[in-house]
């Protein structure tokens, strides 16, 4: 069932229950409008015998002919009872063959109240206690009320017909204002239709972009800027791979070319042989440096998360990364070194962490004259905070909010050390694993990375 459909009987149940409700309160409210109508005009009924009849002192036809003339409109099957309590006998009835039904209702009759209303089956009743010179007498007048259940049933048949009429147009009106509603839809989807990767810049359009349909454009639109950006930042992650896999490979196949042309001397194949293994250092540098950002974006959910002591974490880090480069020189500093273990411990993949901060100090002692990287090392109200600082050349401000894409090198860094420019993006999807914010701020002093993560003790408290 699509869309449409499901509306147009949406609103058409709906509807048609909102009229049933209304027309079925109608009926009930009109049927005892009715009723109360009737046990009135038997209340006067019975008020006008007594008058006569007490008044006049005799039970004759005479009383029988002024109780008709003063009803301009005759009751169905009347019947009129006066009943003393004192003689338990009916003195008066206006249709003595049928006393017997009221003498049913004499049990019912009770000296504190004045006035009854009954029913029994088409009959209604009312019975009024009346007290005239020391004798209790009750009048018991009934009818049936004709022209009463004749409005019902003429209004039963008029709603029964209305609502089916009310249904039918329902439904046809329902189904044209969901059509007209979802017309924006078919429109919407002709042009999603028309979107390929090769003209992944188009936008779908609407005109009305405050309502539902045109907040669902504007995600749309987003959601096609994601990709668009996405798109680019592959294209250009693969452009940057093949350029940086091209230059060691044309230069590994040339230096084997040469080598090959004529015979050398065992020196002049050394000393290839020494440029073709920096060559395949750098090809395997790579190839690993792109390996720890694959799989830190594929691994990103089945990652598992443990407590880890950052402090001993970056001292490891700090020797592994020494014992790989002998001429590395890294300082670390501890400020606020808090009492509490709780507030060095921090939830994360000490493997992927250690990458991290491995990076952050390769990437500052490479950048730095003297190979130096300075960290301070901070714990304070529930934060963890890791400053690597090393001199060197300043970043262009207009190169800061790209620092952190694959293959991206600044002109500074660039000229001054060899590089791919993926260290920083696997370091900035780390900290995006982790919940943590990776920060840069360059001056002409130097450059310093931030990296804050948060603690296992409750922020509330500070050192």
């Amino acid at each position: 069932m699509n869309i449409r459909t499901r509306l147009t009987y949406q609103f058409a149940f709906l509807v048609t229950l909102i009229l049933l409700f209304f027309s079925i309160g109608v009926y009930f409210f009109s049927k005892l409008y009715l009723e109360k109508r009737f046990y009135k005009r038997l209340q006067d009924r019975a008020i006008t015998t007594t008058t006569l009849l007490f008044d006049l002192q005799q039970t004759d036809s005479t009383v029988l002919r002024l109780i008709d003339a003063s009803e301009k409109e005759p009751l169905l099957n009347e019947n009129i009872s006066v009943y003393n309590e004192q003689s338990k006998t009916i003195l008066f009835s206006t249709n003595p063959a049928n006393s017997q039904f009221h003498e049913q209702f004499i049990t019912l009759l009770t000296t504190t109240a004045q006035t009854l209303y009954l029913k029994k089956d088409e009959y209604q009743i009312v019975a009024i206690h009346l007290t005239r010179g020391g004798s209790n007498n009750w009048v018991i007048v009934s009818g049936i009320d004709q022209t009463g259940q004749d409005a019902l049933s003429d209004l039963k048949k008029i709603l029964t017909i209305m609502i089916l009429a009310a249904i039918l147009l329902l439904g046809i009106s329902g189904w044209i204002f969901a059509d007209r509603a979802l017309a924006p839809m078919s429109g919407i989807i002709q042009q999603v239709n028309r979107i390929f990767p090769t003209n992944v810049a188009m936008r779908v359009e609407h005109p009305n972009r405050s309502d539902e349909i045109g907040l669902l454009v504007d995600t749309f639109n987003q959601l096609l800027d994601r990709i668009e950006q996405a798109l680019k930042t592959q294209k250009m992650f693969i452009a940057n791979i093949s350029h940086e896999l091209k230059n060691p490979l044309t230069k590994i196949n040339s230096q084997i070319d040469v080598a090959l042309i004529q015979k050398r001397n065992p020196e002049a194949y050394e000393r290839t042989l020494q440029s073709l293994q920096e060559d395949a250092r750098t090809l395997t540098q790579l190839t690993n440096t792109l390996l720890e950002l694959a799989n830190t974006s594929i691994r990103a959910n089945d990652m598992p998360f443990e407590p880890v002591r950052m402090d001993e974490l970056l001292w490891e880090s700090k020797i592994q990364l020494q014992d790989w480069h002998d001429d590395y020189v890294i300082q670390l500093n501890f400020t606020e070194f808090p009492e509490d273990e709780e507030a060095l411990i921090a939830q994360g993949n000490k493997a992927s962490l250690k990458v991290l901060l491995m990076n952050l100090m390769d990437n500052a002692c490479k950048f730095s004259p003297e190979n130096t990287a300075k960290i301070d090392f901070r714990a304070r109200r529930g934060k963890i905070i890791i400053a690597v600082f090393n001199e060197g050349p300043k970043i262009a401000a207009a190169d800061l909010p790209h620092i952190f894409q694959p293959f991206f090198r600044s002109n500074a860094t660039a000229q001054s050390s060899k590089g791919h420019g993926v260290g920083l993006a696997v370091v900035a999807q780390i900290a995006q694993i982790h919940q943590g914010d990776i920060a840069v701020r360059s001056t002409p002093e130097g450059t310093t990375f931030t990296f804050t993560i948060s603690s296992s003790q409750p922020s509330s408290e500070s050192f």
